[in-house]
């Protein structure tokens, strides 16, 4: 297997915006992380049909694409090195997700597995520097925004900024290590483009996959015929039960290496 990354064009080719100004402080790409981060972290994902998105991730990822900011994703999928997925169903999940959440310029990929010593595996920074080096963008003026350590890690590794956006599977030392964190991808793409770049969606509660079999559904009325309202109904997020030792969650550990909670422990 080759140690290079797996770059595709997403289905937006462009990068910048031509007509934005250099001087508008604004970083010359956003690159997020895919499973945990844009859509719900289901282990080696290779069926379209599972992509469920984050809570505020349209928001998110269309506030940036507003202000002419290049959008790229950066991820690692070691289910190929195992032999669980291949490179087509990489593809088809990632046609999902542009589906769901529009266009990216590029996608950067790692297919190998924590132990074969790429450059490219986060927390390594191989993907954010091919991504950036596709887009035209300078790592130093990019952001990696993600969901565990390795993602921040990998940002500082490339000399770009990193955000992170904790869920229920993230490890309290890594949100600690973390120089800059977020509730939501909302809140995180207003910290770093600056206040209103879209409607603010984000609680208090961690980012959480959209609830609901059928993704950006919408939730039915309240028949005339409810006697009473009862209790309030809480967020999308908090009904969903807390986190348990349910094998999916035990699987990302391949995904989470010492080296990721290494590298992103304070220096």
């Amino acid at each position: 297997m080759t140690m290079r990354p797996w770059i595709f064009t997403g289905s937006s080719a462009s990068s910048r915006d031509p007509a934005r100004d250099p001087g508008d402080g604004l970083p010359d790409a956003v690159l997020f992380d895919r499973d945990g981060t844009l859509v719900a972290d289901v282990p080696y994902n290779g069926d379209p049909a599972r992509v469920r998105p984050m809570r505020t991730a349209r928001a998110a990822v269309d506030a940036v694409r507003a202000r002419g900011i290049a959008v790229g994703v950066v991820s690692n999928q070691s289910g190929v090195a195992r032999g669980l997925l291949t490179r087509a169903r990489v593809e088809a999940v990632q046609r999902r997700v542009e589906e769901l959440l529009g266009p990216f310029a590029v996608w950067a990929v790692c297919p190998h597995g924590p132990d074969d010593g790429c450059a490219c595996r986060k927390p390594a920074p191989g993907l954010v520097l091919a991504a950036c080096a596709r887009l035209g963008a300078d790592a130093s003026r990019s952001v990696v925004i993600g969901d565990i350590g390795a993602d921040v890690a990998a940002a500082r590794a490339a000399g770009a900024r990193g955000v992170l956006v904790p869920t229920p599977v993230t490890r309290p030392e890594e949100t600690a290590a973390a120089v800059e964190t977020a509730p939501d991808l909302l809140a995180a793409v207003r910290l770093v483009l600056g206040p209103d770049p879209g409607r603010q969606q984000a609680g208090p509660d961690p980012e959480r996959p959209e609830p609901g079999p059928e993704p950006g559904a919408k939730r039915p009325e309240p028949g005339p015929e409810r006697p009473e309202p009862g209790p309030e109904r809480p967020e999308p997020g908090a009904e969903r039960p807390e986190p348990g030792p349910d094998p999916q969650r035990r699987e990302r550990g391949p995904d989470r290496s010492p080296t990721a909670v290494r590298t992103a422990a304070p220096s």
